[in-house]
């Protein structure tokens, strides 16, 4: 397939591109500078130059492929209206691909968060969520998904709460920056609330499936590690950083410290079964010890 990206250029995007150019797809792919065009091609895709916000170049890039992968997304958590604006500019991007798109069977692959679901581990089966500072990306999710009665071959690939390669990405990300800024490597509440998690190579093979292979209107779990204790991924950064170790508010995460606070183990096991997808890649634990200090 000639395939467009979205976020072609990302931790999780750039792992995208080299895994559908390993099997034997094209790739057109955004690039909103100079510099993301250049990486781009040095990957050996061709670039689509343009911004998110671009709706006539992306309705155009989606007319001249055979599916699409969405990933991008403005990750700028510094207060809840930025979140919002985020949410609002992803969600404007995917309503004009799904048009480009209705009518011809072709894949559009989009991405979210998986589910918290109270007391066990969320599956496929569970609903998105649509309220709280993210909850507008559940919303348009589930919007694409519906195109799967308009002629769109339609999926989504929920993402765990940190995807990561080399140390970097995600929520664990996250804290590592926070802990650099402020001294402390910190967690909400006792710890013991778990985060799921995948490497980035994992994921992409599990977007590249999606593509080739899902059944329109499914949602997939790209989920390698069912659920680390935020205190044990607060520990590792504290170690490789040099730093304290402490609990600390929830208030002190932004708009994303409800979020961080939560249980929000999630399980894989249909997404293994029906796609034959297995994660091989280090599990988030490992991976953070590649962090510097």
């Amino acid at each position: 397939m000639h395939v467009l990206v979205t976020g072609g250029t990302g931790l999780i995007g750039s792992a995208v591109v080299a895994e559908l150019l390993g099997n034997g797809h094209t790739v057109l792919a955004l690039a909103r500078s100079d510099a993301s065009a250049q990486a781009v091609k040095a990957a050996g895709a061709e670039p689509l130059r343009g911004a998110l916000a671009d709706l006539d170049t992306l309705r155009a890039g989606a007319a001249r492929a055979d599916g699409v992968i969405h990933l991008a997304f403005h990750h700028d958590f510094s207060s809840a209206d930025a979140v919002t604006r985020s949410v609002a500019e992803e969600s404007a991007a995917l309503t004009a691909l799904g048009e480009a798109l209705l009518g011809s069977d072709r894949p559009l692959v989009t991405c979210s968060g998986t589910p918290h679901v109270p007391g066990r581990a969320s599956t496929e089966a569970d609903p998105l969520m649509t309220e709280g500072p993210l909850g507008g990306r559940g919303r348009t999710v589930t919007s694409v998904l519906g195109l799967s009665t308009r002629g769109v071959r339609s999926s989504a690939v929920r993402l765990p709460r940190t995807v990561h390669h080399q140390g970097a990405g995600g929520f664990a990300g996250i804290l590592t920056d926070i802990a650099r800024r402020t001294g402390v490597s910190g967690y909400p509440g006792d710890g013991t609330q778990r985060w799921p998690a995948v490497h980035a190579l994992d994921a992409a093979a599990l977007f590249r499936l999606a593509l080739e292979r899902a059944e329109a209107g499914t949602a997939w779990h790209a989920v390698a590690d069912e659920g680390d204790q935020v205190r044990d991924i607060a520990s590792v950064i504290g170690r490789r950083l040099n730093l304290p170790v402490e609990s600390v508010p929830p208030e002190a995460f932004g708009p994303l410290g409800q979020i961080f606070a939560a249980d929000q183990p999630s399980s894989s096991a249909h997404t293994r079964q029906a796609l034959g997808w297995e994660p091989k890649h280090p599990g988030l634990l490992e991976d953070l010890e590649n962090i510097q200090p």
